[in-house]
């Protein structure tokens, strides 16, 4: 029973989820119509988060695998332990890469 019960609800869920999303969408695009803004408007500004997302998950994707990199020259080392090395270098370049992705973020808004 737990193995039928376990998709369904997990199916229900993103159903849910995508459900809320959408409604919500829809209803704030009503809303602007209403007050007489034009819902172009609402995708140029999401299409231009969405460009800095994808550059900033980008950037954060290759800060993990440069510290994957990192942590399996220091497992080869033996310098610490290794579950320590994997956690701590995925995680310091991963946020190193999110730093520099805010940094060149407020240097290009600065710019325009």
């Amino acid at each position: 029973m737990e193995n039928i019960l376990v998709p369904i609800v997990l199916f229900g869920a993103i159903f849910g989820i995508i459900y809320v999303v959408v409604s919500a969408r829809h209803k704030e695009k009503m809303a602007m119509i209403e007050k007489g803004a034009d819902p172009a408007l609402f995708k140029r500004q999401l299409l231009k988060f969405s460009q800095y997302n994808t550059f900033k998950y980008g950037l954060l994707m290759i800060g993990i695998a440069i510290g994957i990199f990192v942590a399996g020259t220091i497992n080869e080392f033996d310098v610490i332990d290794k579950v320590a090395a994997n956690f701590s270098s995925i995680l310091f370049f991963g946020g190193l890469a999110l730093v520099i992705a805010f940094l060149l973020r407020n240097k290009l808004d600065k710019e325009n």
